[in-house]
């Protein structure tokens, strides 16, 4: 019960939406370099990393994800999370809706003004305030790419005390963004 939860279970909630305009440029190139390189060009679905996703899932390895940039927005825009085959088939139906009517650049300001890059800390202005003291206009590379490091898991992953793993995937990113 969302009403019933225990004051110390309850969060504050930091949000401010921020035009794409208004974004570092470094900060989409992060979020496409760490989260979905065929973002780009593919059509809201990565069925090349669908497929070995379920190979690997077949072989007895570890889920992993293979959602799109598209799937991420459709999924944090209108969805609950959890996995399902009846959330699964809603998110892919919002995707198609998504890549249909927007464009890629929409998606992606929508996907970076509503991921969760921390605790109740949601949007990629609230991101570069609370973690950089800075508006999301300023962040450098390097800012950028801990704060798309930490965005598969961002309740576990830590921009303000980046573990090791993050740390190198950090660096990963950066060269990823170079590449692009």
């Amino acid at each position: 019960q969302l009403f019933d939860a225990a004051p110390e279970d309850r969060q504050m909630i930091r949000h401010r939406w921020t035009d794409l305009e208004r974004i570092s440029k470094a900060m989409p190139l992060a979020a496409v370099a760490a989260e979905d390189q065929k973002f780009p060009r593919h059509r809201g679905f990565d069925l090349e990393s669908i497929s070995d996703a379920v190979e690997e899932r077949l072989r007895g390895d570890r889920l992993r994800g293979a959602s799109t940039i598209s799937q991420q927005t459709a999924k944090n825009l209108f969805l609950w999370p959890g996995r399902s085959f009846v959330r699964k088939g809603l998110e892919a139906w919002f995707t198609m809706l998504l890549e249909l009517c927007w464009s890629k650049a929409r998606i992606l300001e929508v996907y970076l003004n509503i991921a969760e890059f921390g605790r109740g800390i949601y949007g990629v202005e609230a991101a570069a305030g609370h973690f950089f003291g800075k508006p999301a206009a300023d962040l450098g590379p390097g800012e950028a790419a801990v704060l798309a490091a930490v965005l598969p898991s961002p309740k576990r992953l830590h921009a303000d005390r980046p573990s090791a793993y993050v740390q190198d995937r950090t660096r990963w990113i950066l060269e990823q963004m170079r590449m692009l």
